[in-house]
């Protein structure tokens, strides 16, 4: 672990009383190359390809939107909103709206950062960890996924699994049955025909072809091949290790960080309790915890609860249960994954359903955990201007316009949960975050350290968007200023 001679520790005392709180058993390491996926240097034909793949919409259903739509690095690797308008959408971050063609509604999660993804120590993944390693070798992939046992083998690393799935999702990147043979796939439980059929439009590209040629040395292209070149070009290109409080950890030279900024990894690391759940290099535990999050948007379509559908003829349920979808024991209830903190100051919308805009509400979320559900009063969601909604004749599956008599109701699924007593009262009974007590000079410490967490190097990263890409399909996002 990190030490401090008593010397540079002398150059602050704030300083001295934060290190003498964080001991050396408390304070990380810093990242190092060994560290990360392949000890940090992936071969760069591998992760030249798969920033191609990344920002080419060619792996979409519809061929509209990329996995840089809504995880752009120069919007914290996110999009800047709550929750996204994925597939079928039009423009880009907070102008982002649906296209003329409509959508069937939002992403139901928050879009996670994508900071340090390469790093060994991330194993599961998404808010809920449905993709983790499978130590029993029940399935010859190697992990528990949604796809069970369609996952195919060699996959080299969990995040490269993890790429396996947003393009089987119809509202991220699939689209709707009977647009495009990729979604008709994904619509009747066929994930290994979705994933040829991607491989075969990027086989009938002779940029492609080459690009796979030179990084796996073979004519062949699967889609795992694909996932592995994406999960080398993340590793790559959202390393982030040079935060100033990192290079204090690094070189000991605290006049660096200001007093604020100890005062509040004093408390981060002492009466805050912070780092109960936010330890390690990355400040995070790589666990599940509820904590009274608020839920904005319509969730994951869990629970029993049936107010909703009763109340507007949908036949939708609204709750995301969290942690407990994938393991159904009881204290996974409304749990989800800890975020790591590096960086976070780029990375709101903060929450797994992006429902806080600043980082003091954040903080001071953490502290008050059920008082600050209770009194949240939910926030205006970008408009879906064009939705659409399945029916059905025959055997068929038909998407049309919605009645624009059912919008409102439709609308309402948008703070449903959070407006009914009775579902935020089972999110509230869920929380195991015990409230702190902190005075508002002590939060604005709390902040001040973690804005300390941001790197430089990773505040606008827009010059990974390549200016074109192998389809000759405009790549996406397009370069932009500011967010």
């Amino acid at each position: 672990m990190f030490t401090l001679s008593l010397k540079a520790m002398l150059g602050s005392t704030v300083a001295f009383a934060a290190i003498a709180t964080a001991t050396a058993g408390e304070l990380p390491n810093p990242l190092n190359d060994t560290d990360y996926l392949d000890n940090g240097t992936p071969e760069p034909a591998l992760v030249e390809l798969g920033r191609m793949l990344f920002f080419d919409p060619i792996l979409s259903g519809n061929r509209n939107i990329s996995c840089g739509t809504c995880h752009d690095p120069g919007r914290g690797t996110g999009d800047g909103v709550p929750l996204s308008i994925g597939e079928g959408g039009e423009g880009f971050g907070a102008e982002r709206r649906t296209g003329s063609g409509g959508v069937t509604g939002r992403v139901p999660r928050n879009a996670q950062p994508l900071y340090n993804i390469g790093a060994r120590s991330y194993r599961a993944f998404f808010h809920d960890g449905r993709l983790e390693p499978d130590p029993a070798g029940v399935f010859k992939s190697g992990f528990w996924s949604p796809a069970r046992e369609h996952l195919p083998e060699g996959l080299v690393s969990p995040l490269a699994a993890q790429a396996m799935f947003p393009v089987l999702s119809p509202v991220e990147m699939a689209g709707q049955k009977g647009e495009n043979p990729v979604a008709t796939a994904v619509a009747e439980d066929r994930p290994t025909d979705a994933w040829d059929l991607l491989a075969d439009r990027l086989s009938e590209l002779a940029e492609y072809r080459e690009m796979f040629r030179d990084a796996f040395g073979t004519s062949e292209i699967s889609f795992v091949q694909a996932a592995n070149a994406l999960a080398a070009f993340q590793a790559v290109a959202f390393r982030s290790n040079g935060s100033p409080f990192e290079q204090t950890l690094r070189d000991g030279a605290f006049g660096r960080l200001s007093d604020d900024v100890w005062s509040g990894v004093n408390l981060f690391y002492g009466r805050a309790g912070c780092d109960s759940c936010h330890s390690g290099p990355l400040l995070t535990d790589h666990s599940f915890h509820a904590i009274a999050m608020p839920q904005t948007g319509p969730g994951k379509g869990h629970g029993a609860d049936t107010s909703y559908w009763r109340a507007s003829g949908f036949m939708d349920r609204l709750e995301d249960e969290g942690r407990f979808r994938i393991t159904f024991e009881k204290e996974d209830l409304f749990a989800f994954r800890t975020p790591s903190l590096l960086n976070v100051a780029l990375t709101g919308p903060w929450g797994h359903s992006g429902a806080f805009d600043t980082l003091e509400a954040v903080v001071r979320h953490h502290l008050e955990p059920e008082v600050s559900l209770n009194g949240y009063r939910g926030k205006a969601l970008p408009e879906l201007d064009a939705v659409i909604e399945q029916t059905g004749k025959g055997s068929r599956l038909i998407f049309r316009p919605m009645n624009p008599a059912r919008r409102n109701a439709y609308n309402r699924r948008d703070s449903w949960v959070q407006s009914n007593k009775h579902l935020t009262k089972r999110i509230a009974d869920a929380n195991d975050l015990a409230a702190v007590d902190l005075s508002d000079r002590e939060v604005g410490q709390l902040v001040a350290f973690l804005e300390a967490l941001t790197d430089p190097a990773m505040q606008d990263r827009q010059d990974l968007i390549p200016v074109r890409v192998p389809s000759r399909l405009p790549p996406q996002p397009p370069p932009h200023k500011g967010k």
